[in-house]
């Protein structure tokens, strides 16, 4: 049964018109040659598993004195992937956050993972601003400054801001951000997607310190990247 859940998982409605012209695109393979039509096929259902948006169970951290569990905040991956950096970098300049070098961390996302990204934390939405540019590898550096992206300023009720950033990559060519201006959000709450392999960054806030090492997997709305206000210092990984 639980292997049925983790395939029969809910489709973002974003996906349903692609995978109807992907099933569309198979019948008329299959019209053309019976082998082609099989091929058209596993792309169909390619496409839906790209699409897929299964529940995630987001942390909460509840502090035991009962003060606001702001001071103590964790912050959770915005996105499923793979953590490709984390180091200092200013913050797009069209949030106006300043030019003071942030920790970030990147995720980046390839064509299998899921692609709905999630809030990190319980905030609301005080900046929004999207700038178009290339579309490099999402991998790359550069792709931080030169792609196309969508930016989200964020602020936690204690006045802690950070950043998110969707990024598009070398075969993304949209980015949906369903997020608003004054919108509050919680913490894995849904607010984006983009289409076909790509990049999140989240740029930190001063006592923000990274849970999370170069090379680890997340899974969007429930790794704990990152935690405010803590004894504890960044980590380092190791592969085993």
């Amino acid at each position: 049964m639980d292997t049925i859940r983790s395939v029969l998982v809910p489709i973002h409605r974003e996906g349903w018109k692609f995978i109807a012209l992907f099933a569309l695109a198979t019948l008329i393979l299959f019209w053309i040659a019976t082998p082609l039509g099989w091929v058209g096929v596993v792309l169909t259902a390619w496409c839906a598993y790209f699409f897929r948006d299964p529940p995630r169970v987001t942390p909460v951290r509840k502090l035991p004195d009962g003060t606001d569990p702001s001071r103590g905040a964790i912050i959770i991956a915005p996105a499923d992937g793979v953590v490709q950096m984390i180091e200092r970098a200013v913050p797009p300049e069209e949030l106006g956050m300043g030019m003071d070098a942030r920790l970030r961390i990147s995720i980046f996302m390839n064509v299998f993972n899921v692609h709905v990204n999630r809030s990190p934390v319980d905030a609301e939405v005080v900046g929004l601003a999207y700038r178009p540019g290339k579309f490099l590898n999402a991998s790359l550096d550069k792709a931080s400054s030169d792609n196309e992206r969508q930016s989200m300023r964020l602020k936690l009720a204690d006045g802690k801001e950070l950043a998110v950033v969707q990024i598009a990559g070398l075969v993304a060519r949209r980015i949906l951000c369903e997020a608003r201006e004054g919108q509050k959000l919680l913490a894995g709450e849904r607010f984006g997607l983009i289409r076909f392999g790509s990049r999140v960054d989240v740029y930190l806030d001063d006592g923000m310190v990274p849970l999370v090492v170069t090379g680890q997997s997340t899974v969007g709305g429930e790794t704990v990247i990152a935690v405010q206000d803590d004894e504890e210092v960044q980590r380092e990984g190791a592969v085993r």
